[in-house]
């Protein structure tokens, strides 16, 4: 069973009942991130998720993390390009408790100002580690080749010179803007009983004053550029990014199943040809990444140096076969399958249920229906993929980074 409920200030709940569990996964997500972040707000979504950790009007940080130890909960927190999220998993029998700590954390951090600097040090550690870890380093670097500086281009980490300058009371301004009920939704998934879920976010979240957001549509300029980062290691890391279709584009579910052909299995081509036939990669895989405004088709590769170019003529052999339109009514079908049983498999999580319902209400303004997905899954037909062929591969339009012990970009056609 799924209860939705808007309160007056404009904070919406969501619960998703799975009576046959003993635990529960209670989130707040917030729609802001590093997409709507100005060049001097850059990194400030991540860094205020740290900051709310670092103690409350009533705790101290450690208090925060003894006491949900203390009750077995689990707390944690991300930000993203559009979001960010909060969130605690905990027994059915410490729900209360566990919610009400996370509240605690939300709607009462101090952000005191010795904690803001050690975490501002533990920031740029985090941004030291990011540029030292190379595929995460490659797709940071695509994101900025296919967007550009801005907007989904951002990396959310932001840059150490803002991390360094940031204050109490930029923190302040920013999250008077983005942390206003109306931008907010909770989120429970799990056995929870609905009349609780309800108490609990009245008790805490019903005086919360109504402040009217402005989430303007993220402006998208696609840069089509070509990046690189030289660093002394075994391997060149390989990406490249086409545009692709947004979130709710009616072709994003053919193009979800083009993508399983490409590279989104093991069975997929570019696994079988890169690395089972050439033995040219250990990981290569494919992805859409989908956004209100704009979407990327996303490849990846971890190839070894002395084969970077033969990889990369292979993975644009594997694209240009699927351009050819020749996928065959059993890839076509497995693809399918692997969509239903990824929405299967998220039926059994309570940390997937939170965060798919709690997602799809603060995007769409809709309340996620399983039974509805599975059957929009099933109506996709081959031709609908052999279309999301034709709308995916605009090689005029590629982006492109590599990391790894090279002088130069990769050239684009």
């Amino acid at each position: 069973m799924v209860h939705f409920k808007t309160f007056d200030n404009g904070l919406r709940l969501i619960v998703k009942e799975m009576p046959g569990l003993m635990s529960v996964t209670m989130g707040i997500i917030v729609r802001t991130g590093a997409s709507v972040e100005s060049d001097r707000e850059d990194g400030i979504s991540h860094f205020i998720e740290h900051m709310m950790f670092k103690g409350t009007k009533k705790r101290t940080a450690y208090q925060i993390s003894d006491e949900m130890d203390a009750i077995g909960a689990q707390m944690n927190a991300f930000t993203s390009k559009d979001i960010t999220c909060y969130y605690t998993k905990s027994t059915t029998g410490h729900a209360a408790e566990a919610f009400e700590i996370l509240s605690d954390l939300f709607l009462d951090s101090t952000f005191p100002e010795d904690e803001m600097a050690r975490e501002k040090g533990v920031i740029i550690e985090e941004i030291n580690m990011n540029d030292d870890t190379p595929d995460d380093l490659c797709l940071d670097l695509l994101s900025k080749a296919h967007y550009g500086e801005r907007g989904y281009g951002r990396n959310i980490l932001g840059t150490r010179e803002n991390v360094s300058g940031f204050t109490k009371a930029d923190v302040r301004e920013y999250m008077s803007k983005r942390y206003a009920p109306d931008n907010i939704v909770i989120s429970m998934a799990g056995n929870i009983d609905i009349n609780l879920a309800v108490e609990l976010a009245e008790k805490y979240f019903k005086d919360m004053p109504a402040v009217k957001t402005e989430n303007k549509p993220v402006e998208v300029e696609l840069a089509h550029g070509s990046l690189f980062c030289k660093k002394q290691i075994e391997q060149i890391h390989i990406g490249l990014s086409f545009p692709s279709v947004k979130r709710y584009d009616k072709l994003f579910d053919a193009t979800q199943i083009m993508n399983s052909v490409l590279g989104g299995s093991m069975s997929s081509r570019l696994f079988q040809k890169v690395r089972e036939e050439l033995g040219l990669a250990y990981t290569v895989y494919s992805y859409v990444s989908p956004y209100a405004e704009a979407g990327s088709l996303v490849v990846y590769a971890g190839v070894n140096a002395g084969n970077y170019l033969k990889s990369v003529d292979a993975i644009f052999d594997c694209i240009r076969d699927v351009k050819k339109k020749n996928i065959s009514k059993e890839e076509f079908n497995r693809g399918k399958e692997q969509m239903v049983s990824s929405s299967v498999f998220a039926q059994e999580s309570t940390s997937s249920q939170m965060l798919l319902y709690g997602k799809e209400l603060i995007y769409s303004g809709k309340v996620y229906d399983f039974e509805e997905r599975v059957k929009k899954i099933a109506s996709v037909t081959l031709d609908d993929v052999l279309s999301a062929v034709e709308i995916n591969f605009d090689e005029a339009r590629l982006a492109a980074a590599i990391v790894g012990n090279v002088d130069k970009p990769l050239e684009l056609n």
